[in-house]
């Protein structure tokens, strides 16, 4: 029987989303093991002088637990 567990974090990228999304999964995989799966749940943008400078996603990482 697998015990899982979902943890919360924000990641940003000045190229967009996508990139964002994949640094948060990069920096997690170093510390937590076992990572299984992650959702985005949410897209924000930080605005300066009219333009946008830093994509940012909040997403849960979901991993199992070790034994």
């Amino acid at each position: 029987m697998a015990v899982a567990r979902v943890s919360e974090i924000v990641a940003s990228s000045p190229k967009g989303w996508t990139e964002a999304a994949q640094e948060g999964f990069m920096r997690a995989s170093k510390t937590l093991r076992g990572i299984t799966g992650l959702e985005v749940v949410k897209q924000t943008a930080h605005i300066d002088k009219g333009k946008i400078v830093e994509y940012r996603v909040t997403m849960r990482v979901i991993f199992v637990l070790e034994e």
